[in-house]
């Protein structure tokens, strides 16, 4: 009953029933949108071309089905992850991004503003792309056509950002991953409905399907086990004197999380391995790629696994700096017992960080080519609501649920965890 006792409380604060309001609505918006289809297009056609044997299939799962239904969000906010992705590179080698990255407030704003001048760009290559594809299941494929259909798409996403952007302004969690999480549980009727057809055929035994349920609840424990996880570096501040005070002397730790990018290497490795088919739609001569990056390949499997943990250690390296970590702790007299300050214990939280982080990809990228695992362990149909998905949809839920928590904690009321 307890679940049911927080959610009450939640409703009880004005500004926090407020919030989680704002994001239902919103959320509602996305999905009603998401069955708006881009007139002029074929989609019975398109459900065989996006089906779930190519690398669409992944993609319709992030968009919640849109691609197939060649909605106006068909794109989802694939070309804001892309630009996100590609800023965040340029930000560790290029000197000026940097320095904004280290400006606060204005300088993510105007990293934020390239990211949107970046998605526009992004959005409308795609979205030619995704036209181009779909040329056979056109019913008019003319100039005019196909321009309506580009700044439909790219009009899709482009609301699609902004609605991302007002959810974590105005709602509660982030807008984005919450845009994903909605998708992702939006096909789960649909996926369902798949197993049991299967069972009834003859193609997927009860016995397959009780082994994959029971596997997906593993993993749920598993997924939770590492976003929660951490190892804790225990910190003395040594006593000192300002004026006629006594300050530190207190312990404290720094944790550092075994998983602390969370799904977003999964997300920007899906949406690099989708760039290449996406050049392959330009290009016919480039079509050798679709048939390497199936998602039954092994060598796409081994790609996604590599790049998942490039993206791992990438994103831990942008979101927590040893150095400057360790910088702070000599400015304000912290050190690590048995380690000296300065450089010495700036190498070893380095140390420490790489080997725990080896921990959290390895198992990110068993996660995220589990699809393909249960497919051929199990012989299920071909279905991308896997480890990747349940790892997304159990990290969006484990954030938002810790923001509902402060906000009960913040007020008196005992949250979700106690």
């Amino acid at each position: 009953m307890q679940p049911l006792a927080v959610i009450q409380n939640a409703f009880r604060i004005e500004d926090l029933r407020r919030k989680i309001l704002i994001t239902l609505a919103l959320l509602a918006v996305y999905r009603v949108g998401s069955y708006i289809p881009v007139p002029g297009v074929d989609t019975a056609g398109l459900q065989a071309l996006f089906g779930a044997g190519s690398l669409f299939g992944l993609l319709d799962l992030f968009s919640g089905g849109a691609l197939t239904r060649f909605s106006i969000f068909a794109l989802g906010v694939n070309p804001y992850i892309t630009a996100s992705i590609i800023l965040q590179m340029l930000t560790v080698v290029i000197p000026k991004l940097e320095e904004m990255a280290k400006e606060g407030v204005e300088g993510r704003k105007k990293i934020q503003q390239y990211t949107r001048y970046g998605t526009v760009l992004l959005g409308v290559i795609q979205a030619y792309g995704t036209v181009l594809y779909a040329r056979n299941y056109i019913a008019n494929y003319t100039f005019f056509t196909v321009l309506n259909m580009i700044v439909a798409l790219t009009a899709g996403t482009m609301f699609l950002m902004w609605l991302g952007e007002k959810i974590s302004e105005k709602g509660i969690g982030n807008g984005v991953s919450l845009i994903i999480f909605a998708s992702i549980v939006s096909r789960i009727p649909q996926m369902g409905a798949s197993l049991a057809a299967g069972v009834g055929q003859g193609g997927v035994s009860a016995f397959s399907i009780a082994a994959f349920l029971l596997l997906a609840v593993v993993i749920i424990g598993g997924v939770v086990l590492m976003q929660e996880g951490q190892r804790r570096i225990p910190v003395q501040y040594a006593k000192r004197m300002v004026g006629r005070r006594m300050y530190g002397g207190q312990s404290t730790h720094i944790p550092l999380r075994v998983n602390s990018a969370g799904v977003i290497p999964v997300i920007f490795a899906a949406s690099v391995l989708a760039f290449p088919t996406t050049l392959a739609m330009f290009a016919p001569s480039l079509t050798w790629l679709e048939h390497i990056l199936d998602g039954r390949s092994f060598f796409y499997n081994l790609i996604y696994v590599l790049l998942v943990v490039f993206f791992t250690y990438f994103y831990t390296a942008i979101t927590f700096n040893p150095q400057k970590v360790s910088d702070d702790m000599k400015k304000y007299g912290g050190f690590i017992p048995g380690i000296r300050p300065g450089r010495p214990t700036s190498e070893f939280l380095e140390k420490v960080l790489v080997r725990i982080t080896l921990v959290g990809a390895i198992f990110l990228g068993i996660i995220a080519i589990l699809p393909a695992l249960t497919t051929a362990v199990f012989r299920l149909p071909q279905i991308y609501f896997g480890g990747t998905s349940l790892l997304i949809m159990v990290g969006v839920a484990l954030d938002t649920m810790k923001q509902v928590e402060a906000q009960l904690l913040m007020r008196n009321y005992e949250g979700f965890i106690k």
